[in-house]
């Protein structure tokens, strides 16, 4: 995964705009529940968007993503390829420049997949926030350096060697 935090984002499309339409029109027929639209661009080169929906049973995850590609397709934006349709946990559907992950509640909230990629882009809010202000950016780790906790392992101790019992 390649990220920049100084990338310019560049100007989302007519038509990439047209394709998140047809997705969300697509999910919500087949009543997704908690969908979520991120936009990524500038956080990674993988792809611009990035939708997160849930479904209620894993036959009910394999229908979102079959429905989903099957509009994507009748629009004109064809998949790249669709992964995890067997199991029905979480199912990827990969429109190129948008990400479709459809996953059972369990699933999603383990993987926090919203989490994970909308923290970079906060961030890098707060770090613009800073600079304007002419502050220095936010130090990651705010504890004073006798508080910290090295991030060596610590060193191992010498293993104790057993001596055999047998005579």
């Amino acid at each position: 995964m390649a990220t920049s935090a100084g990338k310019r984002r560049h100007p989302r499309s007519a038509a990439l705009v047209e394709l998140e339409k047809v997705v969300l029109a697509a999910l919500s027929d087949m009543k997704a529940v908690n969908v979520k639209l991120l936009d990524v661009r500038g956080l990674t080169d993988v792809a611009d968007t990035m939708i997160i929906a849930s479904g209620t049973s894993d036959r009910h995850v394999r229908a979102i993503a079959d429905q989903v590609a099957l509009k994507a397709k009748e629009h004109g934006a064809r998949a790249r390829g669709i992964e995890g349709q067997r199991d029905g946990e979480w199912v990827l559907v990969d429109l190129q420049d948008v990400l479709v992950h459809v996953m059972l509640p369990r699933v999603r909230e383990f993987y926090a997949l919203e989490q994970l990629w909308e923290a970079p882009a906060a961030q890098r809010k707060d770090q613009r926030k800073d600079q304007r202000k002419g502050r220095p950016a936010a130090a990651t780790d705010s504890a004073p350096p006798s508080k910290r906790r090295s991030t060596r392992p610590p060193a191992r101790r010498p293993r104790a060697t057993r001596r055999s019992t047998r005579r």
